[in-house]
Order: structure tokens, then sequence, then C-alpha cells
């Protein structure tokens, strides 16, 4: 499960990992985002043909429908920001865009809960040269364009979810069965371009000696660095 990360690297950082031309790259010097929550707008690579990468925002979580249960009206929707990396080629919400509309997702850390009043807040990030580096990664994803009448219309009509898979032992102590799905450098090409077989193989849980806990205590919503 992943309900919040941030993403703080420069344009240029994010245009030169993601090898995203200038004139592909909608979000000028993009501020960074020390927390990203469902509903709210990031980063997202994509493609709008082979070969043409681009990097715009895009609203986190799939929206479905969702009716009042006093009027029977339809009110602001569910909005599914994780998909299960066993589901993502067959449930009927996930599988036509995992099949034709995968993208990165650009990432410097994601945050885990655990316990409750108060929770400790957990952010894991990539290892760096110094503890205070946040490398940038992608994790994994796709998008869709919503149908207006599940859309806020305050928010913005493209929309993109977070492919979730088994914990490594980094994450586990604090959430002992899921984390988001993070693809290597080599292997962006592929999950963009790839057919269905090659990106489900791509699916898998990421190196535990390649991440570190960032940031650990009470109350931190947040990632700044």
């Amino acid at each position: 499960m992943c309900n919040l990360y941030s993403v703080t690297s420069t344009a240029d950082e994010m245009a030169r990992l993601f090898e995203v031309a200038p004139e592909r790259f909608s979000l000028g010097n993009v501020e960074p985002l020390a927390a990203v929550f469902p509903k709210h707008s990031a980063p997202v690579v994509w493609q709008e043909r082979p070969s043409q990468r681009r990097i715009d925002r895009m609203e986190w979580g799939f929206a479905t429908p969702k009716l009042s249960k006093k009027t029977g009206k339809p009110i602001s929707p569910y909005s599914w920001n994780n998909a299960r990396d066993n589901k993502v080629a067959t449930t009927r919400l996930w599988a036509e865009s995992f099949r034709n509309r995968r993208c990165l997702v650009p990432a410097s850390s994601f945050q885990e809960s655990k316990g409750k009043a108060p929770a400790t807040n957990t952010w894991f990030a990539l290892k760096g040269d110094r503890a205070s580096d946040r490398p940038l990664f992608a994790f994994a994803g796709f998008w869709r364009f919503e149908q207006p009448e599940m859309q806020d219309p305050n928010l913005d009509r493209y929309t993109f979810t977070i492919i979730t898979t088994d914990a490594n032992t980094v994450v586990r102590p604090i959430h002992p069965t899921r984390m988001p799905v993070i693809l290597e450098p080599q292997s962006y090409d592929l999950w963009l371009n790839g057919d269905t077989e090659q990106a489900l193989a791509l699916l898998k849980t990421f190196a535990a000696e390649k991440m570190t806990i960032a940031r650990q205590g009470v109350g931190l919503w947040s990632d700044p660095h």
C-alpha cells in the first residue's frame, strides 16, 4: 500500500533520468513536492507515441462512481491509488490501461505508517552517497483519461495509479505485506514499450540492499529533502 510519497528532484534531474526532451516537459521549473497525497497532482512520465516521452501532471488515483447513501446522487468518486501486481492484467479497472498506457511515476521517497494514536511514520528512499540524499527513482504505474462524470472538475482529467508488490525486508517491519514496484533505470523503456508479458516480469520486489529508512517519527507527513 502506498498513500503518500514525495518528489523533490529538479526538472533537469527528471528530464535527464527519464530522457525527456525539453519541448516535451510541460512542468517548467517544477516545485518540489514534499508530500503527494491521493487525488493530488504530480509529475508522470508517459508516451504520446513510441519513443516520444513526456512529463506532465496527472491526478493520483483512478476514479470510480460513488453515490450518496442518503440521496442516491453522485458524490466525490472513489480514488484507487494502488493496483496489485497480481491483478493488473485481469481486473477490469486496471487491465486495459496496463496493456496500453503504462507510465513512470517519479519519486524521491515514499511513506508507510505503523500503529495508531499516534502512528509512527516512516519514509523510505534509495541509498545515496549521504544520509540526506534522496536519489530520484520511478514507480511502475499506468494512466487513463477519466470520464467527465467521475471527475472532480477542480482537478486534472488525466489520472494515474501506482502498482504494488510484496514488501522487502526494509519495508516489511513497517508494512508487512506491500510496497510500490520500483523500476531500475535500465527497465524504463521495456516498461513503457514492452508487451504484457515483458511488463509483468518487471513487477517484482526491489532489492532491499539498495534502500534505506530516510526519516522516521510521529507526525512526519512530508519529506522535504
